[in-house]
């Protein structure tokens, strides 16, 4: 995997924990889920036991499972796994950033404690410096998805100063609507060599307008492809090809919506579907 100074850019894919019938995580498929990334869909970053991999739903010994899988199997093949560490439990959280780092992740991210909320920044920021500074050697990353978490401390205001606090902080993932608050993050740190990753799929070419220098998200598990040539029409300026791109997108992302969550698909007729919509 890639040196932790490299920034991370580009699509990263919240990657699924594979899951057997009977609610065991089935390590097996791992390996191919990592080639199938790279070979298929051209992503080779991945964000690991974040929302999509269920990590606050699986035990600490099951995500710490998956995190040594994903890096053990991405080794010489992706170039960033970054394992989502956050917890309720401050001492669970740190204990997994522990791990991340002995494992050889590239990089850590953290969400907000989300039952007993931090009700201000300093709160939230004094949580997250203290996992940080448990794996001094690897770049954290602020994971805010207000929607979920309930924890409303703007973006912007998280940011200001956040170095002098967190000396390993690179950047967030920004999975909110809110392009008021993420332009603003832009705006306001343009000297510093933030990654600002955006977490709304269907929104990804606003945010690149607004100076996105990557995404995370679910869709690039199976839409990798398709987003990349989007990436590849904006950076070479022909913004109508990549709105049309985003509008196709968005079109599937709709389709799939008004069927019900992703999750409940079964795994070969959602593949028929991707495939029926970009062949």
């Amino acid at each position: 995997m890639a040196s932790p100074k490299k920034q991370l850019q580009g699509l990263v894919a919240a990657t699924i924990t594979p899951m057997t019938e009977h609610g065991e995580i089935n390590f097996s498929v791992i390996g191919q889920y990592v080639d199938y990334l790279v070979e298929e869909q051209g992503v080779k970053n991945i964000f690991v036991n974040g929302t999509t991999g269920e990590g606050l739903s699986l035990s600490i010994s099951e995500r710490r499972q998956v995190a040594e899988e994903w890096v053990t199997r991405g080794r010489n093949k992706l170039d960033q796994v970054v394992i989502h560490v956050g917890a309720l439990s401050l001492k669970e959280s740190q204990e997994l950033a522990r791990h991340a780092a002995e494992i050889g992740a590239d990089g850590i991210a953290v969400i907000a404690p989300f039952f007993l909320k931090p009700w201000n920044k300093d709160v939230l920021i004094n949580f997250l410096k203290e996992v940080a500074a448990t794996a001094p050697a690897l770049p954290f990353y602020y994971y805010h998805i207000p929607a979920l978490t309930g924890v409303k401390i703007r973006a912007e205001e998280l940011l200001d100063g956040i170095q002098d606090k967190i000396p390993t902080f690179q950047g967030l993932k920004f999975s909110d609507t809110d392009l008021l608050d993420f332009g603003q993050c832009v705006d306001q740190n343009r000297q510093r060599q933030f990654a600002f990753l955006f977490g709304v799929d269907e929104q990804l070419l606003s945010a690149l307008v607004m100076g996105a220098t990557g995404a995370v998200g679910s869709t690039y598990n199976y839409l990798g492809k398709k987003t990349n040539q989007m990436l590849e029409a904006f950076e070479r300026k022909d913004f109508s090809s990549a709105l049309n791109h985003q509008f196709c997108i968005q079109r599937f992302i709709n389709f799939v919506l008004k069927l019900g969550k992703f999750c409940a698909l079964p795994a070969v007729s959602f593949k028929e579907m991707v495939h029926r919509h970009f062949p």
